[in-house]
């Protein structure tokens, strides 16, 4: 694959530049065939990181564009590969124009991250960092590109690179130990002092998967599930706090009979609000599964919440509490007392609940009238309480990289059990080549097929 030459257009359309990637083993003599510099000194003998203006001729001579082409000599490109950068006018015409000119003279258009996939195969980064080009690249926030950032520039993976050595420290100990068991009064390593090893990879290993949790808030948004019965007002809290009519709003009950979602960036956090269908009795089918898909997203969220009509409010509370409180330990929860507009006084003292858990909170507003957001959405920020990162910290956001560090630290588990109990050498060996083998799953020391690496860098864009 990497004999073929690459292209693509590295820009979005509609801006005043576009940029078209050329990398591969003949990146250099196909564009000098189209190209030709003012100066008149061909590409092929000019100096790496050099600038050069001219125009991009077609078969016939005419002047397609006037470019720049940027030139990068291997291995020191993004790609490690012979790279070109030809910067165009914007005009989607003329990139098109540029790119069926490319693949006239032999390249071949780019397949979603293949620029990425060649720096990985071709040793410019490990596929942690590869991954993390994908993640700067749909940054959102500041922290989420602070994470993205840290990984790109290799922190995760140097935090993995001090586990690698310990646990090849422990296991060359082990494999001594096994090599001269014959000789008894030899000992290169206490029980005690391999225990202590194996506790320290462990506290590493468990403290980056203790991250996941903050990172996929972070990356995916804060789950706020809006649950309640019919007609609360549910979807008018949605659309108060998006500030557009994203949801269908009705005085028919059972109107929402699907999941709605859509983010939103508060304080810096953002958030992934998530309307449910009211909960009521009915035989509706469909209606039936969007309840039942309720209970899911209500179970999944980190916050939740609970859409009453203060009207109604301890009537549906006592209604809905012994469906929706159960499922409420250990998140957040905020009985939402909507329609507070349509009581006889504002000054009304906000009504008690009976059995309301230490987690919950509530508070009276009215989403019609968009009176208590402000209140609402500061006390979502102060439960989201996520922390201020840095590009110095290390967080997993990656679900790839979540599930190898939780068979990674299975298997140092075991080895902490196998040592405490005496077991035989060769088994605990055994199951640090597997704790190994997770942590290099990683960075891609152990990516054998080409099908694992293109379900990773599918999902990247073209052109990068």
């Amino acid at each position: 694959m990497n004999q073929d030459t690459i292209c693509a257009i590295a820009t979005a359309p509609g801006g005043a530049i576009g940029i078209i990637r050329v990398s591969g083993p003949d990146a250099i003599a196909i564009t000098d065939r189209l190209f030709t510099p003012a100066s008149g000194k061909p590409l092929a003998e000019r100096a790496a990181y050099t600038l050069t203006f001219g125009q991009i001729l077609s078969p016939a001579g005419e002047v397609v564009d006037e470019v720049l082409v940027s030139l990068f000599r291997a291995p020191h490109s993004y790609t490690g590969e012979d790279s070109v950068e030809i910067s165009c006018h914007g005009s989607a015409y003329i990139l098109q124009q540029v790119m069926q000119l490319l693949i006239g003279q032999g390249c071949r258009a780019a397949g979603p991250g293949e620029y990425t996939q060649r720096a990985f195969l071709n040793g410019k980064m490990d596929l942690s960092q590869a991954e993390a080009v994908a993640d700067l690249i749909a940054s959102t926030s500041a922290a989420t590109h602070r994470m993205a950032m840290n990984q790109m520039r290799g922190g995760f993976s140097r935090e993995l690179a001090l586990l690698r050595d310990q646990l090849l420290h422990l296991t060359s100990l082990m494999e001594l130990e096994l090599d001269f068991s014959d000789h008894e009064d030899l000992e290169f390593a206490d029980r005690s002092e391999l225990e202590a090893i194996a506790a320290r990879v462990e506290q590493v290993i468990a403290r980056l998967t203790d991250t996941f949790s903050v990172g996929n808030a972070l990356k995916n948004g804060v789950p706020v599930a809006i649950v309640g019965e019919t007609n609360a007002g549910k979807s008018t809290l949605l659309n108060a706090l998006l500030n557009e009519e994203r949801a269908i709003v009705s005085d028919i009950h059972g109107t929402t009979r699907d999941v709605i979602e859509d983010t939103l960036s508060l304080g810096g956090i953002t958030f992934r609000f998530i309307d449910t269908a009211g909960i009521r009795q009915t035989t509706d089918t469909i209606e039936s599964l969007g309840i039942e898909r309720s209970f899911q997203k209500l179970e999944q969220a980190d916050i939740v919440l609970w859409v009453i009509d203060a009207t109604r409010a301890r009537e549906q509370y006592r209604q809905l509490r012994a469906d929706i409180l159960p499922r409420c330990e250990g998140k957040h929860l905020v009985l939402v007392l909507n329609k507070a507009d349509l009581l006889p006084s504002t000054d009304a003292p906000t009504p008690a609940f009976d059995d309301l858990p230490d987690n919950a909170f509530v508070m009276s507003l009215s989403a019609k009238q968009k009176d208590g957001l402000a209140d609402l959405q500061k006390r979502l920020v102060d439960f989201a309480s996520l922390p201020d990162l840095s590009q110095t910290d290390v967080v997993v956001s990656n679900v790839r990289h979540y599930e190898a560090l939780t068979h990674a630290l299975t298997a140092i588990h075991r080895v902490q059990d196998g040592l405490a109990s005496g077991l035989s050498g060769d088994f605990v060996s055994q199951d640090l080549r597997e704790c190994l083998h997770h942590l290099g799953e990683i960075v891609g020391g152990t990516i054998e097929t080409d099908e694992v690496l293109g379900n990773i860098f599918k999902h990247f864009c073209i052109g990068k």
